[in-house]
């Protein structure tokens, strides 16, 4: 049995593509509130970063549209703010085995987005 294929990801993203990428059942709504701030934020901080977008949809724009890895990065990006907020301190407890640290930036995002190291260089 092969499984379905997953639909394209739209932009914006939502917050129930989120989850559904997270693996959050829908029903599960605790942290719906925090999540969508979280996921808001990282859209508007991907649109003044990569302004190279038709974010709008608009039909009269030569920009592209978002891909496929960058909706994907913006909905990553949004679940690492929201799960970091659990470590302000840049660690996280693992019970017996002590605490480790949480790196402030994730290259697999920063690469689906192309910022931090990953950005092209600008010239002029």
């Amino acid at each position: 049995m092969t499984e379905p294929t997953p639909p394209l990801l739209a932009w914006p993203p939502t917050l129930a593509m989120v989850k559904n990428d997270q693996k959050i059942p829908p029903e599960d709504d605790r942290d719906d509130v925090r999540l969508q701030q979280v996921l808001d934020a990282a859209i508007s901080f991907v649109q003044r970063r990569r302004p190279q977008f038709n974010y709008d949809n608009d039909p009269l724009s030569d920009l592209p549209e978002p891909t496929q890895d960058h909706i994907l990065g913006t909905m990553r990006l949004a679940y690492r703010w929201h799960v970091r907020r659990r470590s302000p301190d840049a660690l996280v407890a693992m019970g017996a085995e002590g605490s480790a640290r949480v790196p402030s930036f994730d290259p697999d995002i920063e690469q689906m987005l192309r910022i931090g190291r990953f950005a092209r260089a600008v010239l002029g």
